[in-house]
């Protein structure tokens, strides 16, 4: 929002030791940051005077152009010397032949830099020099116009006025950034009264007036939906077409921003300025029958101001007569009811659309106005009748006519209050604000209160669509109080037991897989169905349940993902193709999973949603567990004075996982099975008490290939969340024994077939309770064991509440072995 300085002032009657600079920092302290203050002037440098025509030769050239050579009387200390019918004139050529003899001009003389670093100087030209130049109004950076050149009014000026001084007026200008909590601060009103209560002064809101009753006395409107609280419209006949807009107002205009269109335009973007207002005005004779207020039809179309042709949602509110569309409200006009050249009747609307409304509109259609911006922030009930009034007298004394009718439908919001005691202003702000304070505050702020006790009930007016819950209120007076007053005060915590288990077991994973050697990285969320082949996920796979988005941010990767490996493999590719070839990556975050269809309830604002409805949105959002992936290629370790090169393989993608189980407290188990993206025979299935929680190996060469992956590149992925359930480091840790470990070592012979973690849990199983633990030391394949066959060696441990003899170990070893033959045919060997 810009604000020049001259029209706030003009709303209220600030201090006169209140300088810009003051008054910016006073609304920066509360909340409406100025970003920087802007100087408005002349774009023009060096001598630019009025300038009288005394004589006009028009001379056709031989390239079938006009030329007119003018005899210009600039001033008398600024004319030539030169002899003829004017001696006291400058000669200048000109092209234009909207202007004749005795008309005031603007004149650039030769000195003069215009916009864009164009200078002007003498120069011959057609056969004569040309000592200046007769200034266009786009010439001049005053608008578009190139039509003809500028003629100022008669009696406006006289010859050899600086017409910088004349043009352009110097003034400040505040850039505001209006937060969408604070809508009514974009407008010079809302600005104005914030002005005002900084300074301790009084404002007089001339915007301040209800909305009358119903009136049917002007052009007929019918309200077909409740998006449309109330329509103002106001019939002004006679208005003059060719009336120029005000300077005073086109100089405002131009430093808020806006440039300069057409009387009617110009009067309505003005008051909406002021305002906050918008408003729209139609040609009535180009009205075909009542204006309705309805929601679009299947199929319309509407060729808005833009000249867009738009073809019309369900959902779009719309402006519509007898031939249809005129309007997409809130939003923009159309094309068929705009204003022209021609126009001497208008129908000036003033209406308050619902926010949320206007705000999928202009959204959907990528519209947006300086009207939606308003609308879709909310915009005062109670404003249209009163800036509709203002708007039709500014038009009708600069253009004409006359007010001849006027229609009101619909009727404000009623006001709301709000309830709250004055003592929870101090303790949320953390300063005591007494409660005489509170009430002068809010006073100021037009904000009515009443006091029973410490009890305050505050109605909302109708342009504080913020004000809904008491610590709405609360932060009102702060920001009035100042923030400056609010000391630095850490919140004292409750007592607590530390960080939620799973808080700190999903930390504990993190630390450790990093300290591992392996470097954390963070990749979109996204995939498409194109990175599912490519990994070969089989259709029948959880994996292919992708759920897809509504506004994807691209269509190439339109769904959430299911898995955390193709965004591993793509910052590998990327890697890779920058000469990066030992990686050792890891991702911890979310995957999700498309349940079916499911409807979420959309529950009020108003108030918190119930248990029912959060369980009820809690049940139609789609499995999404927290995962853990990791991917290596390349060197785990490089070669260098220590040694050969040690190349990353599936090792280092399974020790990662184990990392990550022994981090809390559990113990991982594995084995061989199929399943995709890993190569077959090459993957194992990672398992914590008889739990599957993730597989880990070598890709498959087919994956690899297509995500331009190294050889041999092996990852991991594990579902956290279930890992994370099985921690066993929130129980009690164990006394230690003061009793002796017995070792015991067995190798057996087994098919090639059976998984060394199978033999391991047959052992575990004999063992009985004596065993503490179990692990698989050399894994033997060659002539001693025998074709088709493997020997596994396993230390066991064994310990009791007393010293063991070497017959109870040597028994509970045996017993151990004989589950293991039993169960796979194992031998033992010597």
């Amino acid at each position: 929002m810009k604000a020049p300085i001259s029209w706030l002032r003009d709303n209220v009657a600030l201090p006169p030791e209140t300088n810009t600079a003051m008054l910016a920092e006073q609304l920066t302290k509360v909340g409406l940051t100025v970003e920087h203050i802007e100087t408005t002037g002349s774009p023009v440098t060096g001598p630019l005077v009025v300038g009288r025509v005394l004589s006009i030769v028009s001379e056709p050239q031989k390239n079938g152009k006009t030329i007119r050579y003018c005899r210009v009387d600039v001033g008398k200390a600024l004319n030539d010397t030169a002899t003829g019918d004017h001696p006291a004139s400058r000669g200048i050529v000109c092209g234009a032949d909207n202007f004749v003899e005795g008309d005031l001009v603007v004149v650039a003389l030769p000195g003069a830099v215009l916009p864009g670093g164009f200078a002007i100087a003498a120069r011959k030209t057609y056969g004569h020099i040309s000592d200046g130049m007769i200034c266009a109004e786009d010439e001049l950076g005053l608008g578009d116009d190139h039509s003809g050149i500028m003629v100022l009014a008669a009696g406006s000026a006289e010859p050899g006025d600086n017409a910088i001084d004349l043009l352009w007026s110097s003034d400040e200008v505040l850039d505001i950034e209006v937060t969408p909590d604070l809508s009514y601060c974009l407008s010079i009103r809302g600005l104005a009264r914030e002005a005002a209560i900084a300074n301790g002064v009084t404002f007089d809101d001339r915007y301040r007036a209800h909305l009358p009753e119903p009136v049917d006395g002007g052009h007929p409107v019918v309200l077909e939906s409740e998006r449309c609280q109330a329509f103002v419209a106001l019939t002004i006949d006679g208005i003059d077409p060719t009336a120029a807009s005000p300077s005073w107002m086109v100089e405002r205009l131009r430093a808020s921003g806006v440039r300069s269109i057409s009387l009617p335009v110009d009067v309505t973007n003005y008051v909406m300025l002021e305002s906050g207002q918008p408003l729209h005005a139609y040609d009535a004779a180009k009205l075909q029958g009542p204006i309705r207020v309805r929601l679009a039809q299947p199929g319309e179309k509407l060729r808005t101001l833009d000249g867009q042709d738009r073809a019309l949602d369900v959902d779009d509110l719309l402006i519509t007569d007898d031939s249809g569309p005129i309007g997409l409200a809130g939003v923009m006009g159309g094309e068929t009811t705009e204003v022209s050249d021609d126009t001497t009747s208008i129908v000036l609307e003033a209406a308050s659309f619902a926010a949320a409304s206007v705000s999928r509109t202009f959204r959907r259609h990528s519209l947006p106005s300086e009207a939606s911006k308003r609308f879709e922030r909310g915009v005062d009930t109670q404003l249209g009748h009163v800036a509709a009034t203002r708007a039709a007298k500014l038009l009708t004394e600069a253009g004409g006519g006359k007010v001849t009718a006027g229609t009101i439908v619909g009727a404000a919001t009623a006001p709301r209050s709000v309830k709250l005691r004055s003592g929870l202003v101090s303790s949320v702000l953390g300063t005591r604000v007494d409660q005489e304070e509170i009430i002068r505050l809010l006073n100021a702020a037009a904000i009515p209160v009443t006091v029973l006790g410490d009890l305050l009930t505050v109605t909302a007016p109708s342009w504080r669509g913020d004000l809904v819950d008491p610590y709405d209120v609360v932060e009102e007076i702060g920001r009035h109080v100042g923030y400056d007053r609010i000391g630095l005060r850490l919140p004292v915590p409750a007592d607590t037991h530390g960080l939620d288990p799973r808080i700190r077991d999903r930390r504990a994973v993190l630390r450790a897989v990093a300290a591992f050697g392996f470097t954390e990285l963070l990749t979109l969320p996204f995939t498409s169905e194109d990175e599912i082949e490519r990994l070969g996920i089989e259709g029948d796979d959880h994996r292919r349940q992708l759920v897809r988005l509504a506004n994807p941010l691209a269509e190439t990767q339109a769904y959430l993902r299911t898995t955390l490996l193709p965004g591993l493999f793509d910052a590998v590719a990327r890697n890779v193709s920058r000469s990066l070839t030992d990686l050792a990556l890891f991702e911890q975050g979310r995957v999700f999973f498309d349940g079916g269809p499911a409807v979420a309830p959309r529950p009020s604002v108003a108030h918190r949603p119930s248990p029912e409805e959060l369980q009820a949105i809690e049940e139609a959002l789609p499995e999404q567990p927290n995962t853990l992936a990791a991917v290596v290629t390349g060197n785990w370790r490089p070669a260098g004075w220590w040694g050969a090169a040690e190349a990353a393989d599936w090792t280092h993608v399974v020790a990662f996982a184990e990392c990550a189980a022994e981090s809390v407290g559990v113990a991982m188990t594995r084995r061989n099975v199929e399943r995709a993206p890993w190569h077959p025979g090459r993957c194992a299935e990672l398992s914590v008490n008889g739990l599957v929680v993730g597989h880990a190996g070598e890709l498959h060469p087919g994956v690899v290939g297509a995500f331009r992956l190294p050889e041999h590149a092996c990852a991991v992925e594990i579902n956290l969340d279930l890992l994370l359930a099985q921690s066993s480091r929130g129980g009690q840790i164990g006394s230690l024994s003061a009793f002796p470990l017995a070792k015991e070592d067995v190798a057996l012979i087994v098919d090639d077939s059976v998984a060394a973690a199978d033999v391991q849990a047959a052992l575990a199983e004999g063992a009985g309770d004596l065993l503490e633990s179990i692990a698989l030391f050399d894994v033997y394949t060659g002539d001693q064991a025998g074709d088709g066959k493997k020997s596994l060696a396993f230390a066991l441990r064994f310990r009791a509440d007393r010293t063991l003899t070497d017959g109870e170990a040597a028994e509970a070893r045996q017993r151990a072995v004989k589950v293991a033959v039993d169960r796979f045919g194992a031998v033992q060997r010597a």
